[in-house]
């Protein structure tokens, strides 16, 4: 989706060509038969005759009904993190390394368009507004953008996005040391973990509750104060407009006004909780380490555990009519949705 530019935040944008070559060769993923066992950490829903999940070791795996899964060979065997398509045909996956992989058919075949093992920093997470406009970011404030589909992406650095107090520090050692400067920016900034939009606003959560907005698809950003001190993982918006995060140990919040406030929801349970999604009834999911699945009826005021068949960590999960499909350390599982009484 098109954005506009609303935002008057003022950014410090330094862009660098970013080459898809690195110094390590990447290695392309072998195909296992038990591929959908292993470790996986995202999943996404295109439409209802296909389904991509991703995970450990390049595996990235496509079903027409949710339930048989194929693996697909990917260029690398880096671990993935998140996985997005903008429609039917264009898809990307992130991971480690930096990693950035791209499909224009549909997930049939994967093309490499960034690896670079020697930052040493994971990709957490990508979205697009279309086939060409797209954002990858990651662990310490990575940021990449492109403008025409991957081909190229540029490094960003958004000024705003870095706490009050070390503005002034940075804008000064850029002008007497270039060169600690780009040492500094490249640390300055914290984890960001998971990128969200609705309508025409950018949701940006991360690292000691950092979290941020845009209104021009990522060109400039507003930063929030900080409402927890702890990490956070996953955020969504509710059918009645309600945005839900989660994070460490547990920790639930929500808004009734985009993101102004935040209220703590008390969890009886505090397993780290890993996403949040809805399903077509308007119910509310959470997944989490430790099995952890829990489910609101009620717009996020209250959560109640569903049981789950051993302990293994839900990293994610989408609704597929009356089940969950559900992506873990042990690999796909589905779980029936219990209708409410």
């Amino acid at each position: 989706m098109m954005v506009k530019l609303l935002s008057s935040v003022a950014a410090l944008l330094l862009t660098t060509h970013i080459q898809a070559e690195s110094a390590v060769a990447p290695t392309p993923s072998y195909l296992m038969p038990l591929a959908e066992k292993a470790v996986l950490t995202d999943l996404i829903k295109v439409n209802d005759q296909l389904y991509v999940a991703v995970g450990d070791r390049g595996h990235l795996l496509l079903s027409k009904d949710s339930t048989s899964w194929t693996q697909v060979q990917t260029p690398v065997q880096s671990l993935f993190t998140s996985v997005y398509f903008s429609d039917e045909t264009h898809g990307w996956a992130v991971g480690h390394d930096a990693t950035i992989i791209a499909t224009q058919d549909g997930g049939q075949s994967w093309q490499l368009q960034q690896f670079k093992p020697e930052t040493d920093k994971p990709l957490f997470d990508i979205l697009f507004a279309d086939a060409n406009n797209g954002i990858a970011l990651g662990a310490y404030g990575m940021f990449y953008r492109t403008t025409d589909g991957g081909k190229t992406w540029l490094d960003e650095f958004h000024l705003e996005l870095v706490g009050s107090e070390d503005q002034e520090y940075l804008k000064e050692l850029q002008e007497s040391d270039p060169e600690a400067y780009l040492d500094e920016r490249a640390s300055v900034l914290p984890h960001f973990n998971r990128i969200y939009q609705h309508n025409n606003v950018l949701y940006l959560i991360g690292e000691a509750g950092f979290f941020a907005t845009s209104t021009d698809f990522g060109k400039s950003w507003t930063r929030h104060p900080e409402f927890y001190n702890g990490s956070l993982f996953g955020l969504t918006m509710t059918p009645k407009n309600s945005l839900i995060a989660v994070g460490l140990r547990g920790h639930v919040f929500r808004s009734t006004d985009l993101g102004q406030s935040w209220q703590q929801i008390q969890l009886a349970q505090t397993a780290t909780l890993n996403s949040v999604l809805t399903d077509s009834a308007g119910h509310l999911y959470l997944t989490g380490n430790a099995g952890t699945l829990l489910v609101s009826q009620d717009d996020g005021v209250s959560f109640s555990a569903i049981p789950t068949q051993d302990s293994k960590a839900i990293l994610n999960a989408v609704a597929v009519k009356d089940q969950l499909v559900l992506v873990t350390e042990a690999g796909i599982r589905t779980l029936a949705i219990k209708k409410p009484e």
